[in-house]
């Protein structure tokens, strides 16, 4: 299982966010899709386009509702968890809805929990269901539990090794 996939975001009413152009599905596990990638190019929903700076590893949860993106910086890995939906793997891409709040977690244990503005006015933009917003508060608390006990796959140490491995199989593509 080795191939070059594209990574679809999309909002509450269906509209797509972001697209990701290059990935590298390096394992599917029963829980996750991992992937690698850098410097992709990013298209936003606007038609603005960007490239990524930095190597990735990213954990796209199958059942759980987030995805994490370990940053591999200069300075030490940088975890961005997005909360959102399952993601789901169809036609070459793996696909999820964005839910705007987002947490990062700095290789000094410090965790940041970002966008919540952005998620109080799409909550009422999208008409966010009682029941989704209940999820949702779940599993912000689970994250942070996660973040903080270093739960898979919040795990520094890993990254190295499924970094190396992207590298290995792709020669650094």
């Amino acid at each position: 299982m080795a191939d070059w996939i594209k990574i679809q975001s999309y909002k509450h009413d269906g509209s797509l966010h972001r697209c990701w152009e290059r990935n590298f599905l390096l394992e599917e596990t029963p829980d996750f899709y991992i992937t690698a990638s850098t410097k992709t190019r990013v298209i936003e929903h606007d038609g603005r386009r960007w490239f990524s700076k930095e190597p990735a590893v990213a954990f796209f949860s199958k059942n759980g509702w987030y995805n994490a993106i370990a940053m591999i910086k200069d300075g030490g890995t940088i975890f961005y968890v997005n909360l959102a939906s399952p993601t789901i793997s169809s036609g070459g891409m793996l696909r999820y809805i964005d839910y705007d709040v987002d947490f990062k977690l700095f290789p000094d244990g410090q965790i940041l929990t970002l966008d919540e503005n952005e998620h109080e006015r799409h909550k009422q933009r999208y008409h966010y269901e009682d029941d989704l917003l209940q999820v949702l508060e779940i599993t912000s608390a689970k994250i942070i539990n996660m973040l903080k006990t270093r739960q898979f796959p919040f795990i520094f140490e890993i990254i190295d090794d499924y970094y190396n491995r992207f590298l290995k199989l792709t020669g650094g593509r």
